[in-house]
């Protein structure tokens, strides 16, 4: 999945994620790895952002399963690299479909896996995060070239959401894959 723990640091946090598909994805990957060399990223959204579970990881995956059959897919349009001022987090906002992410967060964000988050659920990709304060400016300046350089398509479909775990020897590690119910329906 990536560097992302959602503030913590430690093993044994749980997110739900979508992956973004090549040829979209190899590009952030490498943009990632640009601005944040020591990054191991897997170009994604986060639905759900990093978190302990409330009960056992079976009991959270049948909540999920249930609850993400419930979701039709649908498309994301990615728009401008932005900065989190507070946290000094680099990321490229969505335009089109952060109603569809923002929906899916409320209702899954609930059960096993339910959690206060520590932000208010904001849908972007991360680019780079937990870099010098000083660098910032630089960095941002950095993604927002190279952003901008990128020819290719700036959408990717949401079909299938990801569940993962923080090992401390793998990294994130896929748990379960949940198909999401229908067809993408396009966002304007």
């Amino acid at each position: 999945m990536g560097c992302d723990t959602n503030g913590y640091v430690g093993f044994g946090l749980y997110a739900l994620v979508s992956y973004i598909q090549k040829p979209l994805s190899g590009f952030l990957d490498e943009l990632r790895l640009q601005l944040a060399p020591n990054c191991q990223p897997h170009a994604h959204v986060t639905i759900l952002p990093p978190r302990p579970l409330k009960a056992s990881e079976n009991q959270a995956q049948a909540e999920l399963r249930e609850l993400a059959a419930q979701f039709h897919a649908f498309e994301v349009k990615l728009g401008k690299v932005e900065l989190f001022d507070s946290t000094d987090v680099i990321y490229i906002e969505v335009l089109g479909g952060a109603s569809e992410l923002r929906s899916m967060h409320r209702r899954l964000n609930t059960g096993s896996v339910e959690y206060p988050e520590p932000f208010d659920f904001h849908p972007h990709i991360t680019l780079a995060q937990n870099i010098s304060h000083e660098s910032v400016q630089e960095t941002l300046r950095r993604a927002r070239e190279l952003w901008s350089a990128w020819p290719g398509s700036r959408s990717f479909a949401v079909e299938e959401l990801s569940f993962v775990k923080h090992q401390e020897r793998e990294g994130w590690v896929d748990l379960l894959h949940l198909p999401l119910a229908h067809e993408p329906s396009l966002v304007s």
